[in-house]
């Protein structure tokens, strides 16, 4: 991960934009984080691994929720699987 000073980034931005192509760029004010620049492709993959684990979250609270509970069997007669 680079780290780089906004001022700097703003000075030199080509070149930020190519580092992050291959690593993320934290963009730094006044010597903290501020923002992070990554690639497109990154942007991509982060978003997905955040909407998979959204999923993981929401079908642990449905699995959570208090209920009868339906028979396998059931589920897959319902289903047109048995």
């Amino acid at each position: 991960m680079a780290t780089m000073a906004i001022s700097e980034a703003r000075e030199q931005l080509a070149e930020a934009v190519e580092t992050a192509r291959t690593e993320a760029v934290v963009l730094e004010r006044y010597g903290q984080p501020a923002a992070v620049l990554v690639s497109p492709e990154r942007y991509e993959e982060l978003m997905d691994a955040l909407e998979d684990a959204e999923d993981v979250e929401a079908f642990d609270a449905s699995m959570a929720e208090e209920g009868p509970s339906i028979p396998w069997e059931q589920v897959k007669a319902d289903l047109g699987w048995a």
